[in-house]
């Protein structure tokens, strides 16, 4: 118990040790280059259970094609005092990247290092992006924010292409827990014309004590404030409407209305977490473009803006995730 207290005040850090299978674990690391052509998704991670092995999936955001290098458990390391992960040849931490990965489908080698890294807060009372609910120890999935925007710096070689990536935006997320929820829709993008401004949001079909419920996460960061509104704060779903097009999304609470629209765009496809396996398809697109109008109780406009090269997915079963009143 006292390893749970430790991990869930460091969401970071990996939270296997120990763990019995169905466990995943996966870090997202987006990465888009200072001139915006080069947008890559690179997910390193590890899956317990018969088919246990660990993986570094690579998504090239432009163009959809996706690569997933497998590894041996034995080939997995992970710290417990910090976020530091090791797979292979490679190592993964908050402020950096370090790639040494050759198969028969791809190649990709170099090193990355990321300055001024901004964490979802942690504290005794909201241990993070799920607030209250990070300390409930049966939760299907949980879910991280190491940075919802930094700055990147050095260089990769991805396929035999040289992509530098110095002066370029990035952000950091992860998940782990048994599997990933039977419906969920989630994006992000920290490319808006205002400085300082990024935006995640996430909303799934969450299993609680024979039930279910809809739960929903966002946070906005506009200018050095950090917005909230999710369930355990008490905000309301007013509008959540999923085309083959768009994802139209408004929240509101006593203090805000947030309103956003998210357009559907192809993507790539990659590998998620179910009970067994890492055999559930993912599609991702990071060509999204997210439309976000955050308005006060008394009709101030407090942001209005466009995102661009946003990811988002869009999974599972769409209407019992939408019948949920």
């Amino acid at each position: 118990m006292s390893n749970f207290f430790y991990t869930t005040m460091r969401p970071a850090m990996y939270h296997g040790h120990g763990k019995r299978a169905p466990f995943f674990e996966g870090w997202y690391y987006k990465l888009v280059s200072a001139d915006e052509q080069h947008r890559y998704a690179v997910i390193p991670g590890v899956m317990l259970g018969e088919n246990g092995h660990a993986f570094i999936q690579v998504l090239n955001g432009s163009s959809g094609a996706s690569t997933y290098h497998r590894f041996p458990l034995e080939k997995f390391w992970a710290s417990r005092q910090d976020f530091e992960v090791r797979i292979g040849s490679s190592r993964f931490t908050v402020d950096s990247l370090a790639l040494q990965v050759d198969s028969s489908k791809d190649s990709i080698h170099g090193n990355l290092q990321f300055e001024g890294i901004l964490p979802w807060p942690v504290s005794w009372t909201s241990p993070g992006i799920m607030g209250w609910y990070a300390w409930v120890p049966f939760m299907e999935t949980y879910h991280g924010v190491l940075s919802l925007d930094h700055r990147i710096e050095g260089k990769l070689e991805i396929g035999g292409q040289a992509v530098d990536f110095s002066a370029g935006r990035g952000y950091i997320e992860k998940d782990w827990g048994q599997a990933f929820p039977e419906a969920y829709v989630w994006f992000q993008s920290n490319h808006f014309e205002t400085p300082e401004t990024s935006i995640t949001a996430s909303v799934a079909i969450i299993p609680w004590l024979g039930s279910a419920f809809r739960g929903f996460i966002v946070g906005l960061w506009h200018q050095g404030q950090l917005y909230r509104m999710a369930t355990y704060t008490k905000a309301k779903v007013k509008e959540l409407e999923i085309s083959d097009v768009r994802v139209r999304w408004a929240l509101q609470d006593k203090h805000y209305t947030l309103e956003m629209t998210a357009t559907r765009e192809q993507g790539g496809l990659l590998r998620g977490p179910n009970r067994e396996d890492m055999g559930r398809r993912v599609e991702e697109t990071m060509q999204a473009v997210v439309e976000v109008r955050f308005i006060s109780k008394d009709g101030t406009v407090v942001f209005k803006g466009q995102g661009c090269h946003a990811g988002l997915e869009v999974n599972g079963d769409l209407e019992r995730l939408l019948s949920f009143a």
